[in-house]
């Protein structure tokens, strides 16, 4: 029997998905507004009702957080996303400007290559379904390695709802045999519009290095500042509660802690009764070793991993119930290695005196791994909060709310999604929330509402001389005779 490679298998399934999403869009690119929220409609129920099972499969394959804070991702995917997209109208003329006579029509992408994450696999597929899939276009998933089984059992279970409701086959597919090489052939393929990339920043980068158009997202080393104003109360739950939440695995999550010096011993004690422990040096040493590798990547054994699991593989005991491992630091930057994005339970830990300062040091941690991404602010100052929005280079603020669900849309009134841009700062063509507006052009049809110019209408004058081409034929023609000559 023969053998083939798995790239090459890899490769020849990303090729034949694509020829066949290629093939269903060019009809689906032909649908009505009404049979296009009819199938998004019948996805988003049949999502919500299997949100648990995904997300147990999703827990199971990977090993990664909490599986009823998988449930609720899948949850907000399946019905937060659509709730958010169900007006947009994506089909034939969606506004008419009367004063300027401009008529605007959407116009479908085609083929999305959308590479999902193993910390958030299922939700992602089903929000990437959704919006794909509202906006005409046809969209092919290749899964991190790690997830690929609960990628493909979400993804095949919005394929034949789709079917079901009158979708091409081949609209909505999903790589079972993944590899680089297969996932690089997807994103290059010729039929492939549009790269729709979630996941760790090689990734981000090879997607837009392939020549086509691509939505990525940073990486998120998002600060929460908690100024002497604040409800200290509920900052501190917040704080506990969405570090804990799915084990820190959306990348919106807190990241450090910046406590106003004058709150910072309340806020302590505050957040330890909400289950936070806070490490001595040693330990925090340990946790450092353990966390990252030498070259200053994440250990991906410690991704998404409960406090009391962590403190065991560090070595060292944390008393019962506790939730998140909290280090006080001092340093940003490669010196100090808590300071970076960590996608599990341990969150950082810095003081400073005033807003001023509070400011400076979130900026120091935005710079080193987060330029473009979210910013978490409890506060009760309008000027303060005015402040930090205006001053941050980041593209989603939230105010006194949790960061997972304010960034993503689930507690905030910014756009439901699970792939927040980074904006030009972040190394992305966005700073938005990524949602079913940017995955369809917009043709304008304009009519004339003035004459043109009277100059555009004269003649141009006649030309004196020769023109440049009879030059270059003279002198071409005088260095040849030239060369003859000698």
């Amino acid at each position: 029997m023969t053998e083939f490679d798995k790239d090459l298998v890899s490769i020849q399934e990303a090729r034949q998905l694509t020829v066949q999403a290629y093939e269903a869009w060019k009809v689906w690119s032909r649908a009505s507004q009404e049979l296009v929220d009819r199938v998004c409609a019948a996805m988003s129920e049949a999502a919500y009702a299997a949100a648990e099972r995904l997300g147990r499969m999703a827990h199971e394959e990977t090993g990664y957080g909490v599986v009823a804070h998988k449930k609720l991702k899948n949850q907000f995917a399946a019905r937060g996303v659509w709730d958010s997209i169900k007006d947009i109208k994506t089909v034939g003329v969606v506004k008419v400007d009367e004063k300027k006579k401009i008529y605007e029509i959407a116009w479908p992408m085609g083929v999305i290559a959308a590479l999902t994450p193993s910390t958030n696999p299922t939700s992602t597929v089903i929000y990437k379904v959704l919006i794909a899939v509202k906006a005409r276009d046809a969209i092919v998933i290749a899964p991190h390695p790690s997830a690929a089984r609960c990628c493909f059992e979400a993804a095949s279970l919005l394929a034949k709802v789709a079917e079901e409701n009158g979708a091409p086959r081949g609209l909505i597919s999903c790589l079972q045999n993944i590899s680089l090489q297969g996932t690089q052939e997807l994103m290059s393929h010729k039929n492939v519009a549009l790269i729709l990339a979630t996941g760790g920043t090689p990734m981000v980068r090879a997607a837009h290095s392939t020549g086509k158009p691509a939505y990525g997202v940073g990486p998120g080393n998002v600060p929460v500042y908690v100024d002497r104003s604040a409800d200290i109360e509920k900052a501190a739950s917040y704080i506990v509660a969405s570090k804990a939440f799915d084990c820190s695995t959306i990348c919106a999550t807190e990241q450090a802690v910046v406590a106003d010096a004058p709150i910072a011993r309340r806020l302590e004690e505050l957040m330890k009764q909400e289950g936070a422990y806070f490490v001595n040096e040693a330990q925090a040493n340990l946790l450092r070793k353990l966390l990252f590798n030498p070259d200053g990547g994440m250990n991906t054994a410690t991704v998404g991993k409960p406090a009391d699991y962590l403190a065991g593989m560090a070595g060292f005991e944390t008393p019962r119930n506790t939730r998140i491992l909290v280090a006080k630091l001092s340093q940003t930057g490669k010196e100090e290695p808590l300071s970076r994005e960590k996608l599990t339970t341990v969150l950082g830990w810095y003081e400073t005196d005033g807003w001023e300062a509070g400011c400076e040091r979130c900026i120091e941690l935005i710079q080193f791994g987060g330029r473009g991404h979210s910013l978490i602010i409890h506060a009760k100052d309008e000027k303060v909060i005015m402040a930090f929005g205006l001053e941050k280079p980041v593209f989603r603020i939230a105010v006194n709310t949790m960061g997972t669900m304010g960034a993503i849309g689930l507690t905030t009134g910014v756009m439901p999604s699970l792939t927040l841009g980074a904006g030009g700062v972040g190394g992305s063509i966005t700073g938005d929330n990524v949602t079913a507006y940017h995955l369809f052009n917009i043709k304008r049809l304009a009519y004339e509402l003035s004459a043109p110019p009277l100059e555009a209408m004269i003649p141009g004058e006649p030309r004196i001389g020769p023109a440049p081409y009879e030059i270059e034929a003279v002198v071409r023609s005088v260095v040849e005779e030239i060369l003859r000559s000698r």
